[in-house]
């Protein structure tokens, strides 16, 4: 079967992305009529590089609810929890490569709840 776009019409979009794809997301998010965020490995900071500026203006801006799921061990750091935000922290590092279940089972817990 051939999926139309009218197959789509009404349903909600949840933009979403990995690493600076997320940044891209949270930037895009209401030019995209998307009613949440999915940040998966959000770079908060370049690693060793703590004189430049933090990225989380651009999470904060995204204007939808937003899920961050983050590796305990990202070297990018981990975002704070905030409004209308949740922060997920799985096992691991920026590559989220370890903890798959862990991160299922919060993309479907969160996913019923804003869509």
């Amino acid at each position: 079967a051939h999926l139309r776009e009218t197959d789509l019409a009404g349903l909600p979009l949840v933009a979403g992305g990995r690493s600076s794809g997320a940044r891209v997301a949270c930037r895009t998010a209401g030019a995209v009529g998307a009613v949440a965020v999915l940040c998966l490995a959000f770079p908060l900071r370049p690693p060793g590089k703590a004189d430049r500026p933090s990225r989380l203006p651009e999470l904060d801006g995204a204007g939808v609810p937003a899920l961050v799921v983050q590796g305990a061990r990202d070297p990018f750091g981990v975002p704070p929890a905030g409004p209308d935000r949740e922060v997920v922290v799985v096992d691991g590092d920026h590559s989220l490569g370890k903890d798959h279940a862990a991160i299922r089972a919060a993309l479907e817990r969160w996913l019923a709840e804003v869509v």
